[in-house]
């Protein structure tokens, strides 16, 4: 078989476009932009963390120069995008719904078994939901039979709303203030939507051409990761078979010897430019760590996890991309009460920026400001004076 060979340029060149990074704008504008985002990529992750906006909204905005937050609830109350914890908790698309169900049927038959007390609640709130309409956890009692051990130690009600959840019972939308409100699927599914139990080939091969057209570039175990709840899946016997059918093509990629795939129909020399973006540390893109290290030279940890005197770069430090490179990390945080984004942080990587790219970083960091819904800016510290003097005088 003759494996397309690529360099490390042609293969970043791919994974920006099936990202939604190549260039700016790329699904356009307004709220049909934000169903474009999730119909493309498949799955935008959802994250709770509010030191500047939620993950999923950052995601948007930083493909949609206009996005304004209401989209994403008016799109699942359209019935066009729903939340499910498929890999992780996120958005997806409606028309993917079916695909959720092995999933589903994982949560429902992997777990441990049940007490009698445990189903029995379970059956009184889908009762009562059945009955009464959508509950949120605040509606129950507190049912909690001894003190709370920590933030994880859920109350019995709450571990209930969440098994139906994951099992498919009760779907989930969330209110203004980000809660959850837990309800039948038949009030979020439209009727015309397939509710049919694929197989386990075709729910790998979703999983495959999903995968794929999201990351561009990809290596098996990126595509098995985003099955993984469902145990015994068929993800990496339907890669072969997708392989001799034509339909995906491995590749080789300069420097990199583990195999990679992409889809046959991917275009090889996709457009991009120069533009800059500041990223999520849960955009598509960053998910997986070691694929920034691999294709883009960029070494990348999300450090709200480590442990305070270990960080280098900050508690919550978003990658910025320029073109193909990344250059720079920013740790910031959006006091909310006096309306400014304080920098805590902006770290430059070693490397000769032009001042073309300062000056879109600059309005990229003019637009994060609004976006986060804040008037100032205030920068605490920079390992680049001159850098950072530069962006500086652009915002005074």
């Amino acid at each position: 078989m003759d494996i397309p060979f690529l360099t490390k340029a042609q293969a970043r060149r791919i994974i920006l476009d099936a990202a939604g990074l190549a260039r700016a704008a790329q699904f356009g504008m307004g709220k049909e932009a934000v169903y474009r985002v999730i119909e493309q990529l498949g799955f935008v992750q959802l994250d709770t963390n509010l030191v500047v906006e939620r993950a999923h909204h950052h995601v948007f905005a930083s493909r949609i120069p206009d996005y304004q937050t209401s989209w994403l609830d008016e799109l699942c109350e359209e019935g066009r995008v729903f939340e499910y914890f498929a890999s992780d908790a996120g958005f997806m698309p409606m028309s993917d719904f079916r695909y959720t169900l092995p999933v589903k049927q994982a949560f429902s038959t992997q777990r441990g078994v049940l007490t009698k007390m445990e189903v029995d609640l379970m059956n009184q709130i889908l009762d009562q939901v059945e009955r009464d309409g959508p509950v949120r956890i605040g509606d129950f009692e507190n049912d909690r039979l001894e003190a709370s051990s920590g933030w994880w130690d859920w109350r019995p009600a709450k571990v209930a709303l969440e098994r139906l959840y994951l099992d498919g019972k009760l779907m989930i939308r969330r209110n203004k203030s980000f809660q959850k409100v837990y309800d039948l699927p038949l009030n979020f599914v439209p009727e015309e939507i397939d509710q049919r139990l694929p197989s386990a080939e075709e729910y790998a091969q979703y999983i495959i051409h999903r995968s794929l057209g999201a990351l561009g570039v990809a290596y098996a175990k990126e595509l098995a990761w985003r099955a993984r709840r469902v145990k015994g899946n068929l993800v990496r016997q339907e890669l072969d078979n997708m392989v001799q059918s034509g339909v995906v093509k491995l590749v080789q990629v300069e420097g990199l010897k583990d195999r990679l795939y992409m889809l046959a129909n991917q275009p090889a020399q996709p457009e991009i430019t120069a533009e800059v973006f500041i990223l999520s540390p849960f955009d598509i893109l960053n998910v997986f760590r070691y694929r920034l290290k691999d294709f883009f030279d960029f070494d990348y940890q999300l450090e709200c996890f480590v442990p305070a005197s270990k960080r280098k770069y900050g508690y919550f430090s978003l990658p910025i991309l320029a073109g193909d490179t990344f250059v720079a990390r920013m740790d910031a945080k959006a006091d909310r009460k006096n309306k400014v984004l304080i920098i805590h942080n902006l770290h430059f990587e070693p490397l000769n920026i032009l001042p073309d790219h300062l000056l879109k970083l600059t309005m990229a960091l003019k637009a994060f400001v609004l976006f986060n819904q804040c008037i100032d800016i205030r920068f605490i510290n920079s390992n680049n004076d001159e850098y950072l003097n530069f962006i500086s005088n652009e915002f005074s």
